[in-house]
């Protein structure tokens, strides 16, 4: 099986071979133009999950792409992935176990080459202040965990609020700060005076198309 830059450059090639431009192969998969564009200069991972629409729009099959013997491509799970269903947070209410019912909004599902540990949820991203680490709109996947290390990023429940806050954690003396990627917000500081409880640690982003 190639791996994820392999097989970027195999549909590099086939999409030069048909003759067809970015936008040509956006409007055949029916994806956006820029996650395209994302995924031929490898700033995020080809999706295993949407082989079968690349396939298509090439004419060819989805074990060309991913390089396995036409007899081994059969589901997701002879390519050695592991789908999981996934509870989609919406607000979160203080003082209830995560997973409430009242706090999922939805379900999604998502592929990781090996079985993930732990109680995971997903939670909509929702501004910029994560940028360009997450961006706006994407999805992300947390695993349910009281305390992160040090730059790790981390879903968090400051205050009252009921909505949670992604964060890159820093720890200082009884302080922790929650660190933005995007330079033009400020750290969030947690202490007593301005509590804050961690939900989870952030295993995977997923972008949406």
């Amino acid at each position: 099986m190639r791996s994820n830059d392999e097989v970027v450059e195999y549909v590099k090639q086939l999409t030069k071979k048909r003759g067809m431009s970015i936008n040509e192969l956006a409007r055949e998969t029916g994806l956006a133009k820029s996650s395209i564009s994302r995924y031929f200069n490898k700033s995020r991972g080809f999706p295993v999950n949407k082989v079968n629409v690349f396939a298509k729009a090439l004419h060819v099959k989805p074990e060309d792409i991913l390089g396995v013997a036409p007899a081994g491509l059969k589901t997701i799970d002879d390519l050695g992935m592991h789908p999981v269903r996934i509870p989609i947070l919406g607000n979160i209410a203080c003082g209830e176990p995560i997973l409430a019912e009242q706090n999922i909004e939805g379900y999604t599902t998502e592929l990781f080459d090996e079985e993930p540990d732990g109680t995971l949820f997903a939670l909509k991203c929702q501004g910029d202040s994560m940028e360009p680490k997450i961006p706006d709109g994407a999805t992300v996947i947390v695993r349910e965990q009281p305390a992160v290390e040090d730059d790790e990023i981390a879903a968090v429940l400051v205050d009252d609020n009921e909505e949670a806050t992604l964060k890159r954690i820093k720890h200082t003396g009884n302080q922790v700060m929650l660190m933005p990627e995007n330079t033009k917000y400020d750290p969030i500081i947690l202490n007593k005076e301005n509590p804050g409880r961690i939900l989870g640690k952030v295993i995977k982003v997923s972008y949406d198309l």
